[in-house]
């Protein structure tokens, strides 16, 4: 089955619907599942956060180096001078990721708005 098998109007509904749901409510009652009977220090665990937290990384790095929308217009060297001077407040502010992400945005917003 794929997304045009069907032409009746409901079916796209439907293929979104199932697909999404099959894509995350089951890992997610898994994860429920086994929530109390693994330890928070148990390898697996670790490499599930170690894996999450790579993901976001690339994310970022992603948005970073490929920007889209008004982040495309500016440089490279803005979007890097952010991200440092974001990371540099996160480490010296006592490890809040919001003030990482304000700093981070001031710069960026700052420097739009400058020029």
């Amino acid at each position: 089955m794929t997304f045009q098998s069907l032409d009746a109007w409901w079916w796209p509904f439907l293929f979104i619907l199932v697909g999404g749901w099959l894509a995350t409510d089951a890992w997610r009652f898994l994860g429920v599942y086994l929530g109390d009977r693994l330890s928070e220090d148990s390898d697996l665990l670790v490499l599930v956060r170690a894996l999450a937290t790579a993901l976001v990384a690339a994310v970022i790095g992603n948005l970073i180096v490929f920007p889209s929308g008004a982040l495309a217009e500016t440089s490279l060297a803005l979007r890097l001078a952010a991200v440092a001077a974001g990371f540099a407040a996160y480490m010296l502010l006592g490890r809040k990721v919001i003030v990482g992400i304000f700093v981070a945005e001031a710069v960026l917003l700052g420097r739009i708005a400058l020029f």
